[in-house]
């Protein structure tokens, strides 16, 4: 496996001449100039990643990246540590919500078990690639240590390389680990500057008790391991999950390997910010899918510089959002493939 230094200085900036033809073919649609939107920015920023828009729709991959976390300790969540291999155990089955969306999608699902607290058995479709047993409890000391956080990014970039391999040209985000909206809530708070009680949410559905245990984990944690905002991994490191560091490692694998990633809700919208604080170049390759319940998503995104496409009032997680966002990124390939120009439909322009 190669060094976090490599995998970084495999990342370029996008092609700036494909973008500017896919906008004059984008302006020369039977359409009034800009009228599909984000269909459009999404045409444009795919001709960037692969020097053109792709001719037909891309082939799809979700990358779902498990793991457990000690501050579980704190009582952070309404759901059992327990949940989360019984959740890898039905994703490996075909019956939670990303496997009806991602194959409504058309994408396959890639499970990873990246840190999950207990030993899984062999199951169909999950890679056991674990670095630890879980994180340790981040509201007494660091979550994990450094190289702990980058074998997990490492991972992540292995799992997008090997898919490219087989031919996916497209990854989406989704991730399992109850408890993990906690280290999400600390990370954006820690690396945005916000306060925990603007960022942080109920999760799988806390009462108002339980949310205010929540909260007091996050500002014990922050104060305890004083995290750099100006540092993700050592934000990652104090704070995050080894979940959270696979799914950073899939956006940065996305990015070197040139493809685009589509970023889920609120975890992986932690992992998205703690990719593009490591390198601010990623964000190029990223596409926000949709915005989350969680009201700390809305300063991921922002931070990151992300239009969600779809507001679903989702909170679900596992790759969801991700997945339907893919059908949105078919239909720009579509729109931009499909469409007669001015020219060849002998239709006037605008005199403007």
């Amino acid at each position: 496996m190669m060094t976090l230094e490599a995998l970084l200085a495999q990342i370029k900036p996008l092609n700036g001449e494909a973008m500017e033809k896919a906008q004059a073919h984008l302006d020369d649609l039977t359409k009034p100039r800009g009228s599909l939107g984000v269909l459009e920015d999404m045409a444009k920023q795919l001709a960037g990643i692969f020097g053109e828009i792709p001719k037909k729709p891309l082939q799809k991959a979700i990358i779902l990246m498990a793991g457990d976390h000690g501050v579980m300790e704190e009582g952070v969540s309404a759901f059992p540590q327990e949940v989360t291999p019984q959740m890898v155990a039905n994703f490996a089955n075909g019956g939670a919500g990303i496997n009806s969306l991602a194959r409504h999608a058309g994408a396959d699902l890639i499970c990873v078990d990246v840190g999950i607290a207990v030993d899984m058995p062999d199951l169909p479709g999950l890679q056991r690639r674990k670095v630890a047993y879980g994180t340790k409890n981040m509201a007494k000391g660091p979550a994990m240590t450094v190289d702990e956080a980058i074998q997990a990014i490492l991972i992540g970039a292995d799992v997008v390389a090997d898919a490219v391999q087989r031919g996916v040209r497209i990854v989406g985000t989704g991730e399992m680990g109850i408890g993990n909206t906690t280290p999400s809530a600390a990370i954006i708070a820690a690396i945005g500057g916000f306060s925990v009680e603007d960022v942080v949410g109920r999760g799988t559905g806390v009462n108002d008790r339980q949310l205010q245990i929540k909260i007091d984990a996050i500002k014990k944690a922050l104060d305890v391991n004083r995290p750099d905002r100006a540092d993700g991994m050592d934000v990652l490191t104090k704070v995050g999950g080894l979940e959270i560091a696979g799914l950073a490692g899939v956006c940065l694998g996305a990015a070197a390997q040139g493809i685009p990633v589509v970023i889920d809700g609120f975890i992986s919208g932690a992992a998205a910010v703690i990719a593009g604080t490591i390198c601010p170049q990623a964000r190029d390759y990223m596409i926000g899918s949709h915005l989350s319940e969680e009201p700390g998503h809305k300063f991921m995104l922002d931070y990151l510089g992300l239009k969600p496409m779809l507001m679903m009032n989702f909170r679900l997680g596992e790759g969801t959002g991700a997945a339907l966002g893919m059908t949105m990124i078919d239909a720009a390939v579509k729109m931009s493939n499909e469409m007669a120009t001015f020219s060849s439909a002998g239709v006037s322009e605008s005199i403007d």
